[in-house]
């Protein structure tokens, strides 16, 4: 997968920048990654690979013969289910009184889900193919959430969210 562009950066924060940057660093170190969503507490997407660059992975996958084409819907599929596993997992932890959610891992028969908590209930969601490495990917997320949580402030995800609807009305397409 190739990282995500940088168009439309410009006006934003360096905190801003900053994470899309971290964002474009993992999508480049970690082969088989097919779509990543940053997610806010209450749902929202917030920062994602482009969605045109989760069609180039799909199509990567079937020039290979792999038999799924991998995630089938946009950023904001990715977001809600993000969303929706760390609702799942901060509810079961709170009934087993064991703490806090760090991260999650789906595995499936073709590819892996993985979600991890930045701060404040954001979450760092990657889909990766079946042969993406896990504990690679495990290891550069622990790295985007150590370097993007004492930055994700409130301020922050406002901006990142107004970014991100702006990118939508003026592209045309929902990402």
């Amino acid at each position: 997968m190739t990282a995500p562009s940088t168009f439309g950066l410009i006006g934003l924060s360096s905190e801003a920048r900053n994470l899309h940057w971290l964002l474009t660093n993992l999508v480049e170190e970690v082969p088989g990654i097919l779509s990543v969503a940053v997610v806010s507490s209450d749902g929202l997407l917030l920062l994602s690979s482009d969605d045109h660059r989760n069609k180039e992975a799909r199509e990567a996958l079937q020039d290979r013969g792999t038999r799924r084409s991998g995630p089938r819907g946009s950023a904001a599929d990715l977001a809600t289910i993000v969303s929706g596993i760390g609702s799942l997992t901060v509810g079961a932890a709170k009934l087993m009184d064991f703490g806090g959610v760090r991260h999650t891992m789906i595995a499936m028969d073709e590819g892996s889900l993985f979600v991890m908590s930045i701060s404040d209930g954001s979450l760092l969601g990657v889909h990766g193919s079946a042969d993406c490495d896990m504990s690679v990917l495990a290891y550069h997320m622990a790295l985007f959430v150590g370097r993007a949580g004492h930055v994700l402030t409130p301020e922050l995800r406002s901006e990142l969210r107004k970014s991100l609807e702006h990118s939508q009305t003026t592209t045309g397409r929902a990402r």
